[in-house]
């Protein structure tokens, strides 16, 4: 018997060799699940992520029932990265019955028909901009790729360095910069095509070239092709940094791009390129561990031109600890509810990694990374799903379990941007820019353990 995993696989141009190893079982266990023999409901739990991680399944029991077949989604996509989700009949109409619900619960709540809200707007008590006090200005120069909403910005702003220009090619997220700097140069749009751009006019004129090449081909949320993905911009940095020649570099991205998986890509396409011209360390950096109330792991490539700037450059430290981390010597992060300003439950700890609204099948706005971030959340009492524009429309549109509703100014706090930093778009694209973004504080301290080789 062909079943739906039989079919969805040869959708995605897999044979059962190839899946196989993705997974990393033998190609006879996947030949097994399609014809049955194998219930799909009784494999181990990782291994059903990973089968799903690959075919961009979410509900795997449901691939082994003829009864209730995949079904293509309605709304056709334009955008050729768009990888719609294989859903069955009946779950399609359980998520179309959800969303007009949802849809039609907030037109009510923001008319005022709405239930009676049950949290007050709340008032925040986290204040990311004390983590990150103003170093005085320094002649360094420094220029920005894949700027994004602006976290390594603000970072190497606040740490003292001199603003060249930033490329951004989403004009939302070029408009967010130009907000809240009116002062920088920023090309946005299609002039914030870095590809577009001979870079070597920049030489002997830049102290330090930062960036975070999108991390879709790398994260362990998206299908990790690598070097196949048309999104994968690592080589444009490296060509900035082979063109300008900068004193030192700062690149950001995915802690999984340090895995095995990805080896031999670092080593041939970031690394090799670079061998001879910089001497390169490679750190990750956990957010709490900065004063930023959530995980966020990520690995940031530092290069120095000389030998003489390495040996001087001391590696950032950790300031904070987790809440609850009582044997350690540093002060604890706040944790979230209490960065929010929400009332004391009893339970309290950092927030689960935000996920970015424009890293998915199609833009939402949600936040909510994982089964197991769903499970911190309702610790938390926080509602993850239907984030609002702003506190007043969050306060307004009540959770249906009760728990608090988040605000896209929220979330921004949660990543640790200042309250006076705000975002430009339709609210899943401000969340795109906050969930693609490095933690400022983050940022911060990694631009300020460069900047002391230029404040000496």
């Amino acid at each position: 018997m062909v079943t739906n995993l039989a079919k969805i696989r040869k959708r995605r141009g897999l044979s059962q060799r190839e899946l196989a190893r993705i997974v990393g079982v033998p190609t006879q266990y996947i030949s097994n699940l399609e014809t049955g023999f194998r219930n799909i409901n009784n494999i181990a739990f990782q291994t059903g992520v990973q089968i799903g991680r690959a075919l961009g399944v979410d509900n795997l029991s449901a691939l082994l029932n003829e009864d209730d077949p995949i079904v293509e989604s309605r709304i056709k996509s334009t955008s050729p990265l768009h990888e719609p989700r294989e859903l069955t009949a009946s779950e399609r109409e359980r998520f179309r019955k959800i969303a007009t619900e949802s849809r039609e619960a907030r037109k009510r709540a923001l008319a005022g028909d709405g239930p009676e809200p049950l949290h007050p707007i709340n008032i925040p008590t986290f204040k990311p901009e004390l983590l990150m006090p103003e170093r005085p200005r320094l002649e360094a120069t420094v220029i920005s790729l894949f700027s994004g909403g602006g976290g390594l910005d603000l970072g190497f702003d606040r740490a003292g360095f001199t603003h060249v220009g930033s490329w951004e090619i989403l004009e939302d997220a070029a408009a967010t910069l130009r907000l809240n700097r009116p002062n920088w140069t920023v090309f946005g749009g299609r002039d914030g095509d870095v590809r577009e751009v001979d870079w070597r006019r920049f030489r002997s004129n830049v102290a330090v070239v930062h960036g975070g090449p999108p991390c879709q081909p790398f994260s362990s949320a998206g299908k990790q092709r690598g070097a196949l993905d048309p999104r994968d911009m690592w080589p444009e940095f490296v060509r900035c940094v082979r063109e300008v020649r900068p004193e030192a570099f700062v690149a950001e991205n995915v802690a999984a791009l340090t895995t095995a998986r990805f080896q031999k890509y670092v080593e041939t396409v970031i690394l090799k390129p670079l061998q001879g011209l910089y001497h390169i360390h490679i750190l990750q950096m956990q957010a709490y561990e900065y004063g930023v109330p959530q995980v966020r792991r990520r690995v940031l490539f530092f290069g120095f031109r000389n030998r003489s700037l390495q040996k001087a450059w001391k590696q950032p430290q950790p300031t904070h600890c987790r809440p609850g981390g009582s044997d350690s010597h540093l002060p604890e992060t706040i944790g979230v509810r209490a960065a929010l300003g929400l009332p004391d439950i009893g339970f309290d700890d950092v927030c689960p990694t935000l996920r970015s609204g424009l890293s998915g099948p199609r833009h939402t706005t949600s936040i909510l990374s994982s089964v197991s971030a769903q499970k911190k959340y309702d610790q938390l009492q926080i509602w993850p799903n239907g984030v609002a524009a702003n506190r007043e429309a969050a306060h307004k549109f009540v959770t249906k379990n009760g728990s608090f509703r988040l605000s896209v100014p929220d979330v921004a706090l949660i990543q640790g941007f200042p309250e006076s930093w705000r975002f430009e778009g339709a609210t899943y694209m401000q969340l795109g820019q906050i969930g693609n973004s490095v933690a400022p504080p983050v940022a911060y301290r990694a631009a300020s353990s460069v900047a002391d080789l230029f404040s000496r």
